[in-house]
């Protein structure tokens, strides 16, 4: 038996959907597959207040296709409103589920700590950031992950919140640098992979957009303020800020 899972059609309408679906379908039906008409689902995405087509509705044949609001793809949730809060919350319970299995290692008094920080870089905290590099992340987001990563270095080390321990002290002791820092540097590393790519490629188009409104007045004199700097370099927020112009 011959099974393919993980398919995605994307277009900017119902209509549109509708005729991929038709021709995927009648293409796998040609191939000897078919479509699993319980697991078909589809996610329409409201990112602006742009109104969409009303009163169609996405179907395989005769066959309405249920609506979700969020969608599971290769270990990533996609939430219709662009938010990520689902996601994180997936990763940070990821993370726990690692944490649990490596306990007997990472709870383990006789083990060194260095040992364990060093087996927490290269097992739990993979888990945890797994497409970090994409993430529109927030503040809160950044906290939750903190909290949560902090929770996980204090077992490790045999403490508690109730010692009172600062949380560079933490850091210190495992050798484990912060997470939000991590996350920077992730997102950096794939803005500086977008970069190095052909100018012609999708991922680059979207440098090419125009905007209307004030967003792209705010937006360039926040890219040029990233560039040039008051001090003449770069700081962490000014670039994130010119990530985000350029890859927006």
């Amino acid at each position: 038996m011959l099974i393919t899972d993980d398919i995605v059609l994307i277009d900017e309408s119902q209509t549109g959907v509708n005729e991929r679906m038709e021709v995927w379908r009648q293409a796998l039906e040609f191939k000897g597959f078919k479509l699993s008409r319980t697991k078909t689902e589809y996610l329409e995405c409201k990112f602006s207040a742009e109104q969409r087509e009303m009163g169609v509705d996405v179907r395989l044949e005769s066959q309405v296709i249920p609506s979700r609001g969020s969608f599971k793809y290769f270990r990533s949730v996609i939430q219709e409103g662009g938010e990520i809060d689902e996601d994180i919350t997936h990763r940070i319970g990821v993370g726990w589920m690692k944490w649990r299995l490596a306990s007997g290692v990472l709870y383990d008094k006789r083990v060194p700590l260095i040992l364990k920080g060093k087996f927490y870089k290269a097992v739990v905290r993979p888990a945890i950031m797994y497409g970090a590099e994409c993430w529109p992340v927030k503040k809160s987001h950044i906290q939750r992950m903190e909290v949560e990563e902090m929770r996980m270095l204090k077992w490790m080390c045999g403490h508690t919140r109730m010692d009172n321990i600062r949380n560079v002290d933490i850091w210190e002791k495992v050798y484990v640098a912060p997470i939000d820092d991590k996350m920077w540097e992730a997102t950096l590393r794939w803005y500086g992979y977008v970069k190095r790519r052909s100018p012609d490629t999708p991922v680059r188009r979207c440098e090419r957009l125009v905007m209307e409104g004030n967003i792209l007045k705010e937006s360039s004199a926040e890219l040029d303020s990233a560039r040039h700097g008051r001090q003449g370099h770069l700081t962490r927020q000014s670039m994130i800020s010119a990530l985000l112009y350029q890859t927006s």
